[in-house]
């Protein structure tokens, strides 16, 4: 069972560092048909798409993947509590 509960962690984890090479991404210049870049894009859009309408960017700077990181970490802290709350049951 705890296989489940470190496969879980593991995925919000890889969803980070797509997220976090989705905005580094952002500051260089790279080509946005390369599929592994398309790749990112299509698996980040919609979740940081969530807070840039909910946070408009302040000039050039979007701080809209700060929020989503965070919300990211405290969606992953609460379903793992709850995965590791319904393993311990058994």
């Amino acid at each position: 069972m705890e296989f489940v509960v470190k496969l879980v962690d593991v995925a919000f984890e890889v969803y980070a560092i797509l997220i976090l090479v989705r905005v580094v991404l952002s500051w260089i210049r790279h080509n946005p048909y390369h599929p592994v870049i398309r790749f990112i894009y299509d698996m980040t859009d919609p979740y940081l798409n969530i807070f840039r309408r909910l946070i408009p960017p302040v000039g050039v700077v979007d701080f809209s993947p700060v929020v989503a990181f965070f919300v990211l970490e405290l969606i992953r802290a609460l379903v793992l509590r709850l995965l590791v709350g319904v393993i311990s049951l058994f």
